[in-house]
Formats: C-alpha cells, sequence, structure tokens
C-alpha cells in the first residue's frame, strides 16, 4: 500500500505499574482506524521505542497488523544505534509483519554523511523491508542533508522519508527527489499543511494519535490545494502544535490520550506532564473532541 496523506506516529499505551496496556492499545488502533488515518508507525520516537524490549516490539506490531492490516499501511520504527542492529530490528519487524521500515539516523553516534550512505544501504539491501529515511536532527544529534537523501533516493529499497525540519527550504531541496518510487512526508505538524501545498505527499503525525479525524481534513486539504481551508485549520490547531511541544515528545500527547481514556503510563525518564500544564491539557482536550466531532461530519474526498 502507498504512503500518503495522514500517517500516525503511535504512542505506545502503558499502565499505571509502566507494563504494555494492550487493551488501551486495540483502542487507539480501531480509533485511528475509524477516524480515517491512512498509515501508523509503531514503536518510533512516540511511541517510546527505546523503553521498549524486543518481545514487546513484536508484540505490538502484530497486534497493529492483525487490526489494520489490508486497512491501512503499518510502518516499523526500526533505527537504532548502529547498522547492524538496525538490520537485526528490521528483520524482526518484517517477521511480525510490517510492511515498511522507519529508519531514523543514528541517535548520538553523529556519523558523516557518507557514513549515513552506507548505513541507509545497508540496511535496505539486508533489512527486508523497504525502507523509508528519518531526518529528526533536534533528537538525534545528526542532519541528513538533502545531498544525502538524492544518493539514497533512486536505491529501490528506499522508499521516501520522513523530514522533521520545518524550514521550507528544506522541504523544497526534498521535493525535488519526488517521484514515483520515492515519496516525501513531512514529520513536523505544525508545517506540514504548508509542506504538502507545496507538493509532499502527507504527514507523520503525533497530534493525529488524539486527532485522527482532523488531521485526516487538515491533510486532505493540503493535498486538494485548498490553502484557506489548511490556514483556517492550523489557526484552529494553533494552541495544541504549541502545547505537544511544552514538554517531550510524547508527554504532552499521552496527557491528552489518558483524557481519551487511551492510556496514560509513561515509562522513565520520562514523566507525566507537570502540574502547571494540567488545566491547558483539560481545556485542549475539549477543542480536540469539538474538532473531531465537525471533522466527522465533513465528507473527506482525499
Amino acid at each position: 500500500m502507498s504512503l500518503s496523506g495522514s500517517i500516525t506516529a503511535l504512542a505506545t499505551p502503558f499502565t499505571a505499574t509502566g507494563d504494555l496496556d494492550l487493551d488501551a492499545w486495540r483502542r487507539l488502533l480501531k480509533q485511528q482506524l475509524d477516524g480515517g488515518t491512512q498509515g501508523v508507525v509503531v514503536a518510533g520516537s512516540t511511541g517510546e521505542a527505546a523503553a521498549l524490549s524486543d518481545e514487546e516490539f513484536e508484540r505490538l506490531l502484530r497486534s497493529a497488523v492483525e487490526i489494520l492490516g489490508g486497512h491501512i499501511p503499518v510502518l516499523a520504527g526500526t533505527g537504532q544505534m548502529n547498522t547492524a542492529k538496525t538490520i537485526a530490528q528490521t528483520r524482526r519487524a518484517q517477521a511480525a509483519g510490517a510492511e515498511y521500515a522507519l529508519v531514523v539516523t543514528p541517535p548520538y553516534v553523529r556519523p558523516t554523511q557518507a557514513g549515513l550512505i552506507a548505513h541507509y544501504r545497508a540496511v535496505a539491501e539486508q533489512g527486508g523491508l523497504p525502507v523509508v529515511l528519518y531526518n529528526v536532527p533536534g533528537r538525534t544529534g545528526c542532519d541528513m542533508l538533502p545531498e544525502t537523501v538524492a544518493e539514497l533516493a533512486p536505491h529501490p529499497h528506499i522508499v521516501g522519508i520522513k523530514e522533521a525540519r520545518s524550514e521550507p527550504e528544506r522541504m523544497t531541496a526534498l521535493l525535488a527527489l519526488r517521484n514515483d518510487g520515492f515519496v516525501v512526508l513531512s514529520g513536523d505538524d505544525p508545517t506540514a499543511g504548508r509542506a504538502m501545498l507545496a507538493g509532499a505527499d502527507g504527514l507523520i503525525s503525533v497530534g493525529s494519535n488524539a486527532l485522527p479525524r482532523t488531521f485526516r481534513r487538515l491533510c486532505a486539504h493540503a493535498r486538494a490545494g485548498d490553502a484557506a481551508a489548511v490556514a483556517a485549520l492550523d489557526a484552529e490547531l494553533g494552541e495544541i502544535y504549541g502545547f505537544l511541544g511544552v514538554e517531550s515528545n510524547p508527554i504532552p500527547v499521552k496527557a491528552l490520550l489518558q483524557r481519551q481514556d487511551l492510556g496514560a503510563g509513561l515509562r522513565l525518564p520520562l514523566l507525566p506532564l507537570s502540574a502547571a500544564h494540567q488545566d491547558t491539557a483539560d481545556r485542549l482536550a475539549g477543542l480536540a473532541r469539538r474538532l473531531e466531532e465537525e471533522s466527522s461530519r465533513e465528507t473527506i474526498a482525499a
């Protein structure tokens, strides 16, 4: 299945004692499907992948494939700190039924651009899944430059990029590489509408965990070229965009999911949303409900 439109980087629900909350996980998956989400990422950074055991990684993936497989694409976050571990995790994801691997640049080790090219080619050739590159230098300390992406894009098993840098110049450079075999996806909720209006294929979103219908609507308007509708919806989402960055991801979005009874726990070193932001979370949960109700009444064509 193709990668486009509204794709959710799923949060992983935990119980108050830190165990996987598989009941909440299944409800989250069902909410995403019912809300029109067009793909999901399991065990990305929003999913607290670094806190998951291999067994938990596989359980989450198999459950997602069971519920969503055949309906929308299931991507697995498989990026690790070195190439051999990334290949092993990608093979694990393939065995669990994932359709794509979302592979972040190796965090902390800060490889050179040549090292990134060698890394991604090895994962694409040995991991067993089509690879979506993922650039998020604010988390990894490594910025994959457009020239590097240009070297990787022709590889038959490298099928796209999630770009989390928000500068329009970065997106413009990447969009020049877009073709039928290589998609460009925004990884930044506040600027995704602008990116799609410029030609990006879609968004891998944090906010769509709590607002799947609304983000589907945003992506549909943007991909249809309706700049006025995108601007209006972005204005309504503005406070939510800001809130999602008030503490480290996924703390704020999990506060919204808690108010939807979709799992609230986090694993150390992450802590729940601080008391100073709880009233804001209450208010924005109400805004999210209203936007979802409005979005459910709008016919989505794209």
